[in-house]
């Protein structure tokens, strides 16, 4: 089930970051006391009591700005906007009420979406409350008094956002067909993918970066089956600042990617694998999803024998933390092994909902054992019980043992290769929970 998106919005220099890196639990976002120091959006997950969601940080809103980071980053935060299921709108009670909050609060408001109205560096209740009601006259509803940097006043938000949840969970259960997600930088092409797939222009392509304004989802038959394409793309902008204009995919990306069983990083033949391309591949990566590397524009590269072989070594090389993602060459012009894409994301599809019974595991894993003792440490060896199978999407394994302080990543990832060279598990990711068990249990 895909994660609501809580989105973090307001002025710059309100505390947005400061509030963000404490509820996500780790310093993310760069904090400064600069306007506009947080540039692009930054995401994190976070659990409250029962309910995960995924929250966004966003530049800070100037509503009338001609600086361009300025406006860069407004724009920034309208796609946050668009794309979140509940707006955290933060305010600063030192600076009390001004013009430009009633500003963004216009902007919130026709976004039609809760809003959370949140006053920040309520340090001292007794001494600020007579403050905090003055942001009564926004007119969006209570405000909620939060000091980010002391954590205080984080229960109440919280519960206040989770309220505003949407219960999903009914329909997606009814809803069975796989989803693809499509993503990649602007202008690699996953408009034209769609539209080949399709066999007819139902999205607009356009050789201008960022065309597609909004994620689109497309059902499709193919082979008697149905799958629903989530087509993303970033934001319709003519900036020279190529840059700038990359980061505006990666939030739509979280979005999609939370709402995908098969995931399609789109990566422009030409170009290779860049530094965006990567980070949209682990945010895919991170999610357990099921991964397709697909190389567009293969039909403009000049070839020889090697090609294949050296381009993919290249992507592998730059894309090392996801050696089981699936690569493939194709052109959306041409249609050159468009065929071939079906047929890897049905296999990735059959691999993501793979059960291996406990019984057949368990000798791979005494074979993996046996061929490879597990680490010890001042003279306590780690020793393994068993292992078992508990869900899909991603495959999970939880391993029982002795010591988990034993438990090396190296040696997770040596029975990772052994599952993998007995099962293949092709173009997706495993996880594996380490679990403590007394030889006496």
């Amino acid at each position: 089930m895909s994660k609501p998106i809580v989105a973090i919005v307001g002025r710059p220099n309100v505390g947005k970051s400061t509030l963000f890196n404490a509820l996500a639990g780790e310093r993310i976002s760069i904090v400064k006391d600069t306007p506009g120091v947080t540039r692009d959006r930054i995401y994190a997950d976070v659990t409250w009591l029962d309910k995960s969601f995924t929250m966004i940080d966003t530049g800070g809103i100037e509503p009338e700005s001609k600086d361009m980071m300025l406006k860069y980053m407004r724009e920034q935060a309208e796609i946050a906007i668009a794309t979140a299921d509940v707006i955290v709108f933060i305010t600063d009670v030192r600076q009390g009420l001004v013009d430009a909050d009633g500003k963004v609060c216009d902007m919130l408001r026709k976004s039609k979406k809760p809003v959370i109205l949140t006053v920040n560096k309520v340090d001292s209740f007794e001494k600020y409350m007579a403050d905090v009601y003055e942001f009564y006259n926004l007119g969006i509803g209570e405000p909620i008094p939060v000091s980010a940097a002391n954590r205080m006043g984080f229960g109440e938000l919280l519960d206040e956002i989770v309220k505003h949840f949407p219960d999903t969970s009914s329909e997606e259960e009814e809803d069975e067909r796989p989803r693809i997600a499509i993503v990649g930088k602007p202008n690699v092409g996953k408009s034209s993918i769609v539209n080949r797939l399709l066999g007819e222009n139902r999205c607009i392509v356009s050789d201008i970066a960022g065309t597609t304004r909004d994620a689109i989802d497309t059902s499709l038959k193919y082979d008697g089956r149905e799958y629903v394409f989530i087509d993303t793309a970033g934001l319709r902008r003519k900036s020279k600042i190529k840059e700038e204009i990359e980061k505006f995919s990666i939030i739509r990306t979280v979005s999609a990617v939370e709402r995908a069983d098969v995931v399609v990083v789109v990566i422009d033949a030409g170009e290779g694998v860049t530094e965006q391309d990567a980070k949209i591949a682990g945010i895919a990566h991170d999610r357990g999803k099921g991964i397709i590397v697909a190389v567009n524009k293969w039909d403009s590269i000049e070839k020889t024998d090697k090609s294949v072989y050296e381009h993919e070594k290249k992507i592998r090389d730059i894309l090392s933390f996801m050696p089981y993602a699936e690569v493939i060459f194709i052109s959306a012009l041409t249609g050159q092994r468009m065929g071939r894409l079906f047929e890897c994301i049905e296999t990735v599809i059959q691999n993501q909902n793979l059960r291996i019974k406990t019984g057949v595991i368990n000798e791979i894993l005494m074979e993996a054992v046996a061929l490879s003792q597990p680490p010890s440490d001042k003279g306590k060896r780690l020793k393994i019980y068993y292992m078992t199978q508990v869900s899909v999407k991603p495959p999970t394994f939880v391993i029982f043992v002795n010591d988990k302080e034993l438990m090396h990543f190296s040696y997770v990832r040596y029975l990772e290769n052994k599952i993998r060279e007995a099962f293949g598990f092709k173009g997706t990711s495993l996880k594996f929970i380490i679990r403590e068990k007394n030889e006496n249990d």
